[in-house]
């Protein structure tokens, strides 16, 4: 953690530039031994943005290792150091509780706050699926602990706008490469765009409009898309009611959906039984809160494929 004094003296060299209580070089500071900044992503989407932008300026690493879900991170020695070290932090807050007491505020972006956020379980309410808040689902316990959704990654669109202004968060840490985050930052938000462009042409003519999803991730996704998100739970460490299954499952039926979204990182059980009851199959729709077999775009692009067939979407 960088003293008093050093915060200042980085202030000044950035002279009213966002501040990173960093300079570009020094061990102490946050840097390589080559001088350049340590950028430490909470999770995938982020550690997969962050290394867009930072190109060979900045040296990106991720505290949540492949394979673990984000939700359950629990911060050891090697993580803390980790956090110490960080010229920059990228998270997300209200994804890892742990992560968000352990930040420094000013050596730290929150992605949260780049865009328009919406309340969690905000898309079902809108869409006029009535009982289900009503009878105590939106009363459900979970550890977002903030009062929006953060699940803003799966928003393509959002996204972009999160890598604008990242790089110019990497270029304030970084004065004298400045250029290169903010050209980096351009691509990859036009990347994001392009795939935006595409879940808005493939998701224009479907069937059905309703997903039913393991767990309430994919908010603005369907937010985005004109889509309705039915979660079984709000959260993958929530265990859903029997009274819950029973009413998600009279949704289905009524609504004619034919399959039942599942996730890697969570057990498909639930999704299962319920599929056999409503007489659906199941299908995976990655959250990518962990690092897939490829990169953020092709595993968004597999996502689109999986909703296009499920939704029965024409071109």
């Amino acid at each position: 953690m960088m003293s008093g004094h050093s915060r200042l003296r980085a202030a000044g060299l950035l002279a009213g530039a966002m501040l990173l209580t960093t300079t570009a070089c020094g061990a102490d500071s946050g840097a390589t031994p080559e001088g350049k900044p340590q950028v430490l992503a909470a999770f995938y989407p982020l550690q997969w943005l962050s290394e867009q932008i930072a190109g060979p300026d900045a040296q990106v690493s991720v505290l949540t290792a492949p394979g673990v879900e984000p939700h359950d991170l629990e911060l050891g020695a090697q993580q803390m150091a980790q956090l110490e070290d960080a010229t920059l932090t990228v998270y997300i807050k209200g994804v890892q509780p742990a992560v968000d007491e352990a930040v420094d505020p000013e050596r730290s972006f929150d992605a949260a706050t780049a865009v328009a956020t919406i309340p969690a379980g905000e898309h079902e309410h809108e869409h006029g699926e009535e009982g289900l808040a009503e009878e105590g689902h939106a009363e459900e316990g979970h550890d977002h602990e903030v009062a929006y959704d953060p699940h803003l990654w799966l928003d393509p669109a959002r996204l972009a706008t999160v890598a604008t202004k990242l790089g110019e968060r990497m270029a304030a840490a970084d004065p004298a490469h400045a250029q290169g985050f903010k050209d980096r930052a351009a691509t990859a938000a036009s990347s994001l765009t392009t795939l935006d462009q595409e879940f808005s042409t493939g998701l224009t003519t479907c069937a059905t409009r309703t997903m039913v999803t393991a767990h309430e991730a994919f908010g603005y996704l369907a937010d985005r898309y004109k889509l309705k998100q039915v979660g079984i739970t709000l959260d993958p460490e929530t265990e859903p009611s029997p009274a819950r299954i029973d009413e998600v499952a009279k949704l289905a039926k009524a609504e004619k959906v034919t399959t039942i979204f599942t996730e890697a990182l969570v057990s498909p059980k639930v999704a299962e039984v319920l599929a056999a009851e409503v007489g659906a199959k199941t299908a995976v729709l990655d959250p990518l809160e962990s690092k897939p077999s490829g990169d953020y775009l092709s595993a968004m692009r597999g996502n689109l494929k999986t909703l296009q067939s499920a939704l029965g979407c024409t071109p």
